[in-house]
């Protein structure tokens, strides 16, 4: 199921999309899975400032890992973070390196649940890992949901659609509508959706870091 975000990106005005249009927002998640993951940059919102995180999110094990750190705020929340639909691990580092270990620590985790609302950063993370199935969107549907064109714009070179997804959201935690910056070829660039704790939406940019095939962290059991 797609997540319904607000307006923006390159707006040359709405319309119905196109059955080529149609197709490449039913398959872009599936492209991710068959990628078996992506690099991400993850800014999410908040009043005091906002977080980032900068890892890689693995669609076939449904498993997240990457450094997160404070933006514009203090650096209590800066350090590694592994997560998937479920749980959320935190491993608190006062001198944050640029990416991750490979190899996460064996020891120094924090464990708790994923929190399904009142969260902007456990809303981020949980959209992140939804952005990735094992088969295609059904093309037809997607119009009907709601999906539209809203616009072109370029991501680090790359020609792209705007396009709004079905204004049903993803999962609790998410707000408004999604706007997914797509390729020619169906390849994701970039994800804007609304997050129902904060007035500003969360950004999810893929390719700005490689690709690490992520391990899990202690305790940490992989989906597939």
């Amino acid at each position: 199921m797609f997540i319904g975000v607000g307006d923006g990106g390159g707006s040359a005005g709405r319309r119905a999309l196109t059955p080529d249009e149609a197709n490449r927002l039913a398959i872009t998640r599936f492209l991710n899975y068959q990628a078996g993951g992506r690099g991400v940059t993850i800014t999410v919102p908040s009043t005091a400032g906002g977080l980032v995180v900068t890892g890689s999110v693995d669609y076939r094990a449904e498993i997240g890992y990457g450094v997160v750190r404070g933006a514009g705020r203090d650096t209590s929340s800066d350090g590694l973070i592994q997560w998937t639909a479920t749980t959320v691990l935190v491993h608190p580092m006062t001198d944050v390196p640029a990416a991750a270990p490979p190899s996460p620590p064996a020891s120094g985790w924090y464990r708790r649940p994923l929190r399904t609302s009142g969260s902007a950063l456990d809303s981020s993370l949980a959209i992140a890992l939804g952005l990735g199935s094992d088969r295609p969107d059904n093309a037809e549907l997607l119009p009907q949901n709601g999906a539209a064109r809203v616009g072109q714009d370029k991501v680090r070179g790359h020609r792209v659609d705007v396009m709004a997804g079905p204004k049903s959201a993803v999962g609790a935690g998410t707000s408004g509508s999604v706007r997914y910056w797509i390729g020619t070829d169906g390849t994701m660039y970039r994800v804007r959706a609304g997050v129902a704790s904060e007035p500003q939406p969360l950004v999810i940019d893929f390719g700005t870091r490689k690709y690490v095939p992520v391990r899990p962290a202690p305790g940490i059991t992989p989906a597939r």
